[in-house]
């Protein structure tokens, strides 16, 4: 009982939650000084009432505004641009309104502004991996969507397409947002494909890390709680229900911060090829995946490591999606499989045939899969394994 691990937990952003809180943007803006580097998508945030009242704020505040967007994932050469053409403006603090690729963008922005190198120099797996230095500029995360986590997160993924692709983290404990302020109105003009997409990357972040081999009693916690809301609020959101907007920023705000915490698994690790020989949204690809993954790990578990501590958190998880809490573990992960089967059926997660892959590419996707991702997930997997998972997600 008593028995328990030792464990790590990294610094974690202010959160400042509830509806109403981006107007508090102005005052904390203000405690790094009046020049903001504002870091935004292209279109909804734009569109929207929170916009106009926040350009109006800053105009009267008197803050000196560089605005940027980010309109795609963000590529190495997007970022080396907008530093090199940026780093003039001596911005104070960088603020980034918008969803996961957004936040990124300005994340890496806030990281390189000041110190003169290409992001490539810091890149995990690619290029020569130069420890970063410093400093960073502070930066306040303001998320749009709900599902990336990465307001609460201390990496930038960055994303190059085509053969030579990479989906790679700039990481660093000083790129963690000094702030994320989460206003659940801000969720309102979610469209549906991006409640299911980011939906499902939430709850596949925190189920990945409460089964990865890093996980620990806080991340446990945490993501049990975040599953738990995922399954009170995904399907009513996704359904027209606004009111459960609210869950979805609260589940995805956890997902980033167990992830940041724990790590991930089998689905991020196919994540990475995926997203950069293909061009499928990262979202997408935790959607359609998840179920396989989930499948297929229990089916392992269960011929190989039964006693591996994984197989009873998956039961776990399976009562926190709404089976019963008297039921077998057996029953629990059934109940889990059907679940994630129908969340990906009733949202018309598109599968990957679909999505532009074809049987012949699983042996490349399945090759440029053993990711830190892959090396956390609850049980080593064989190729043929992984492949089983792509397969199973082909017509």
């Amino acid at each position: 009982m008593f028995n328990l691990p030792a464990f790590s937990i990294g610094q974690l952003p202010r959160i400042e939650f509830g509806s109403g809180s981006i107007r508090q943007l102005p005052r904390l803006l203000s405690a790094y000084g009046s020049h903001v580097l504002l870091v935004t998508g292209h279109s909804s945030f734009l569109a929207s009432a929170h916009w106009h009242w926040l350009q109006s704020e800053l105009k009267q505040q008197r803050f000196q505004i560089v605005h940027l967007t980010i309109d795609r994932e963000p590529s190495p050469e997007m970022i080396d641009d907008m530093v090199r053409v940026h780093t003039a403006f001596e911005a104070d603090v960088v603020l980034g309104i918008g969803g996961g690729s957004v936040l990124d963008g300005a994340k890496a922005l806030a990281g390189l502004l000041r110190t003169g190198r290409t992001i490539m120099d810091h890149l995990e797996g690619v290029g020569p991996e130069l420890p970063y230095a410093g400093p960073c500029v502070p930066f306040i995360a303001v998320p749009t969507t709900a599902g990336t986590g990465s307001e609460a997160t201390k990496n930038a993924v960055i994303t190059r397409q085509g053969p030579d692709g990479f989906k790679k983290s700039f990481r660093d404990d000083r790129l963690m947002a000094t702030y994320a302020v989460l206003d659940p109105d801000l969720l309102h003009s979610c469209p549906k494909h991006l409640i299911a997409a980011n939906g499902m990357d939430a709850l596949t972040q925190l189920i990945e890390a409460f089964v990865s081999i890093r996980s620990n009693p806080i991340t446990d916690a945490l993501a049990l709680s975040g599953i738990s809301m995922v399954g009170h609020s995904l399907i009513p959101w996704y359904n027209g229900e606004l009111k459960a907007a609210p869950g979805m920023a609260y589940a995805s705000l956890l997902s980033g911060v167990c992830l940041a915490q724990a790590g991930l698994g089998s689905v991020h690790g196919l994540a990475q090829p995926l997203g950069s020989l293909f061009p499928i949204g990262h979202g997408v690809v935790c959607g359609t995946l998840l179920a396989q993954a989930t499948r297929i790990n229990l089916d392992v578990m269960n011929k190989r490591d039964p006693l591996n501590r994984a197989f009873k958190k998956y039961a776990d998880i399976g009562r926190a999606l709404g089976a019963p809490l008297d039921v077998p573990d057996e029953s629990a992960h059934r109940f889990l499989i059907e679940r994630l089967d129908e969340w990906t059926e009733t949202m018309v997660l598109p599968n990957l045939t679909d999505l532009g892959v074809e049987t012949m590419d699983i042996p490349r996707i399945v090759a440029q899969s053993r990711g830190s991702s892959m090396k956390t997930n609850p049980i080593t997997l064989t190729d043929d394994e992984i492949a089983l998972i792509l397969a199973n997600r082909l017509n």
